[in-house]
């Protein structure tokens, strides 16, 4: 079970780097956004889906982060 809650904190920090990469405009053909963009992009777009954006904002990161809190604390 703490492999589980490795992989969740993990995964929480991929995407705040993600967060951080939109910020400085990374060019998506570096090795480091393609990475990171294919493991956050296939669970934030169904987010975005069904929450668009706030006044410009995209706050599918935010969701997802509390939701990977969320299923963290209902694990563990």
């Amino acid at each position: 079970m703490r492999l589980l809650a490795s992989v969740i904190d993990l995964y929480s920090l991929v995407v705040l780097v993600t967060v951080i990469m939109s910020w400085v405009r990374l060019d998506r053909r570096n090795p480091l956004a393609t990475i990171v963009h294919g493991l956050t992009e296939p669970v934030l777009a169904p987010i975005r889906k069904v929450l668009p954006p706030i006044a410009g904002l995209d706050f599918s990161p935010m969701v997802l982060l509390i939701a990977l809190q969320v299923l963290k604390g209902l694990l563990f």
